[in-house]
């Protein structure tokens, strides 16, 4: 079977290709992608080529299709694995694989699997680590945006405490306590803020912070005040740029006391120096968003490290129950992070959107892999709607959702493009 696919030959050296596919083995699946969201973490493989840790060494004679938030449905089963999946499920995959200790990953390491593609070769490695997860939904992006759901998952899950005189890490978030999201209305930190105002484990009061007046806006007006104390948590947005001192600010809300989990959304040395300045005594510090540059650092104060007790963790992705649990989640209607998506388009928008990213505003860039469509904000569909039906059609359906992308926008897309 041939496929549609965009790999990478090497830094900043991608390519949108036609090519045939081997015939699958026993112990494989072929399958078809639907939907693809493309991350940061693609841009950062593109740009460094073979020096990224996931990326193979000889990808200029061998190439890795990119991608990894992707959906889509099961075409044919190897004989191997025809007990547990069926042609025509919906499918979603966690590419933090694990595999034998190995960093290689769908969308990084390997020849025919990738969220960049029309057509893949789902390997052996993914159903024995149980990485190969259907579901049932009326929509494919749902299947896209589990995979960073469930790095958000997995953040939350990973911050601990220990109690003062003893050492047992008491793992996740503080319960009840006082929680900062900072740079936190971009695409992630959306998503972040759906998941703790829904989660099982959540603060009394969360605290987002931003620079961008606008995005903090938009980000009010999806996720209210009012919802979230009906949650039973205390929901605040901060323009730390229109103050005179964040950091007195952010203390203010918590009598000075400070938070005790700060999670950092950016990759900015004077945010991270921000978070650590607002962290109370035995506060873990989360350094969620990854940086392209191995170079980068930032100042810590390490006498609050030794007599504040304050923690720091890293997270980089979620594991197979993260993804699990936020499938639920969305299955369930306890979360739906469609507000992440701010763009769509087709497989031949890959290649510029993913070189670009840093430089498109906006949440997610949601690709379909089926169609070409050149990538458009959802915000633009009512003005290129006065001249393409497609769009006109679009912007009626999701004025019905506040702009946002929704199943039904979905389902028209894929019947009309």
């Amino acid at each position: 079977m041939k496929t549609k696919a965009v790999r990478l030959y090497g830094k900043e050296d991608l390519r949108l290709e036609e090519f045939e596919l081997p015939e699958i083995k026993d112990d494989e699946i072929l399958a078809k992608i639907v939907s693809d969201s493309i991350c940061m973490s693609s841009y950062k493989a593109q740009k460094q080529g073979a020096d990224h840790k996931r990326v193979p060494e000889d990808i200029a004679v061998n190439p890795v299709i990119i991608g990894h938030e992707f959906c889509g449905e099961i075409v044919e089963v190897g004989k191997q694995w025809s007990g547990d999946f069926k042609v025509g499920q919906q499918y979603s995959i966690q590419p933090a694989l694990n595999y034998k200790g190995s960093l290689d990953a769908p969308g990084y390491s390997f020849h025919y699997i990738g969220g960049a593609a029309t057509y893949i070769i789902i390997p052996n490695e993914v159903m024995e680590m149980g990485c190969l997860l259907p579901f049932e939904s009326d929509a494919y992006f749902i299947g896209s945006l589990a995979e960073p759901m469930s790095c958000i998952a997995g953040a939350m899950h990973a911050n601990f405490h220990v109690q003062q005189g003893g050492y047992v890490h008491e793992m996740g978030i503080k319960e009840g306590g006082q929680m900062a999201l900072m740079a936190g209305v971009g695409p992630m930190g959306l998503g972040f803020i759906d998941y703790t105002l829904n989660c099982d484990r959540r603060p009394s009061r969360l605290v987002v912070t931003d620079i961008d007046t606008e995005r903090l806006k938009r980000a009010a007006s999806i996720y209210t005040p009012e919802y979230a104390a009906k949650q039973g948590i205390e929901l605040v947005y901060l323009n730390t740029g229109s103050v005179d001192d964040p950091v007195k600010e952010l203390l203010e809300y918590t009598g000075g006391k400070g938070f005790d989990d700060v999670f950092v959304m950016a990759p900015v040395k004077p945010v991270i120096e921000q978070g650590d300045a607002v962290l109370g005594k035995g506060g873990c510090l989360n350094f969620f968003a990854g940086p392209s540059n191995t170079d980068f650092s930032a100042n810590l104060n390490f006498y609050d490290v030794h007599y504040a007790g304050h923690l720091l963790v890293g997270t980089t992705g979620g594991n197979k129950d993260d993804m699990k649990e936020v499938l639920g989640m969305m299955a369930d209607g306890k979360i739906n992070p469609v507000a992440l998506i701010t763009h769509i388009g087709g497989i031949d928008s890959v290649v510029e959107t993913t070189k670009n990213l840093p430089n498109i505003p906006g949440g997610k860039k949601l690709i379909y892999t089926q169609i070409e469509l050149p990538l458009t904000a959802l915000d633009d569909f009512k003005e290129k709607g006065k001249t393409n039906p497609l769009f006109a059609g679009l912007a009626d359906i999701i004025a019905k959702t506040n702009n946002l992308w929704s199943p039904e926008a979905e389902g028209y897309l894929l019947a009309n493009a």
